[in-house]
């Protein structure tokens, strides 16, 4: 089967009578989900619920468990890929007419956009994004919130680069003396890659990437790698990547540590979105509203070190606060129109 592009996924939904980026008419938000028990029960009878997901799997799948132990009966199925191929495989579905997914999770903030304006997903406000989330970090109409946020980051092996040669921005890794040193993700693959590198093409210039490019880098797949390589002492640093994989792996004990360039690291939102369709509707509403509460969006921080939106939540201790971090600007809306145009440039200069 070829590729599918963002531009050949949406000429092929027409071809099927579908309507992709259709123009809306704007709505108000509608009421406040809140988790009662009729929507437990109504979900229990339904017994399971898809959770397509670009989260770190262990993550992802701990995530599921608290989900399952709190709401006995109801089994959370976790999808997880790259966001790139969770957005291509729910086109592959769609375009068959499968209706699997209930709740997604994605790294490229673009997708939900792009699903909105299909008309795919349903408009949902859980309880504590209403109450507790302020305006920006969520859809006004209701149909997706950010679950979480994460920066992709330099990071680099204690044991393998001496103090004097840490790197401090972005400018630092084109440094000769770094050459063949390197790990980077690929954006046809991460959706965290592909907007941090809209990003850094953005306020860095393409030419930036033209130099890395010459840097004899490591390529893997998704943001979720890189940390683990440098971890595992296969390369010194990374060029880019989770900051929150490297923080796991840290706490695990890897003599690894993270750099917030100077330059900015990329800022990297997290949506997550109910589709109307979904087979598996109630659980999908009550996992939904489970993900955006006090409880799950505090495992967010606990367990993954990730950032959370949500007001009532306690931060990590020894975290540093994401006010306190200098970041690049995120801007989904230029990432839709721009994805496949960074994808095929990022593949010409580093001929991956």
């Amino acid at each position: 089967m070829s590729k599918l592009t963002r531009r050949s996924t949406l000429t092929g939904l027409t071809a099927l009578g579908l309507s992709p980026l259709a123009t809306r008419v704007a709505s108000a938000a509608p009421p406040a989900l809140a988790i009662t028990p009729a929507l437990v029960d109504a979900a229990r009878k339904e017994g399971s619920v898809n959770w397509y997901t670009a989260m770190d799997l262990p993550a992802a799948e701990a995530m599921a468990k608290a989900f399952e132990a709190k709401f006995s009966g109801i089994t959370v199925k976790v999808e997880r890929s790259g966001s790139e191929r969770v957005f291509q495989r729910i086109a592959q579905e769609y375009g068959s007419r499968i209706t699997q997914v209930d709740v997604v999770s994605s790294a490229d903030a673009a997708h939900l956009l792009a699903w909105k304006r299909e008309g795919w997903l349903e408009p949902i406000l859980p309880e504590d994004v209403a109450r507790s989330f302020t305006a920006g970090t969520f859809d006004p109409e209701g149909y997706y919130a950010t679950h979480r946020v994460h920066l992709s980051v330099i990071a680099y092996n204690t044991t393998l680069v001496k103090p004097e040669d840490v790197p401090k921005s972005f400018a630092d890794l084109l440094d000769p003396k770094y050459s063949g040193k390197m790990v980077k993700a690929n954006p046809n693959y991460s959706g965290t890659i592909l907007t941090a590198t809209f990003q850094m093409a953005r306020d860095l210039g393409w030419d930036y990437f033209e130099k890395l490019s010459k840097q004899k880098i490591m390529q893997v797949q998704s943001s979720t790698d890189p940390p683990k390589k440098i971890a595992l002492g296969e390369r010194a640093i990374m060029a880019d990547g989770n900051h929150y994989n490297v923080l796991q792996q840290k706490d695990k004990g890897a003599p690894v540590e993270v750099v917030f360039a100077t330059e900015g690291s990329p800022y990297v939102s997290n949506p997550s979105g109910l589709f109307k369709a979904a087979p598996h509707p109630n659980a999908a509403r009550l996992l939904h509203a489970w993900m955006f509460s006090g409880d799950g969006q505090q495992m967010i921080i606990d367990y993954t070190g990730m950032y959370s939106m949500h007001a009532g939540v306690k931060p990590k201790p020894g975290r540093k606060p994401l006010s306190e971090i200098k970041t690049m600007k995120e801007d989904p809306e230029m990432v839709l129109t721009q994805a496949e145009a960074i994808k095929a440039r990022y593949t010409q200069i580093f001929k991956v």
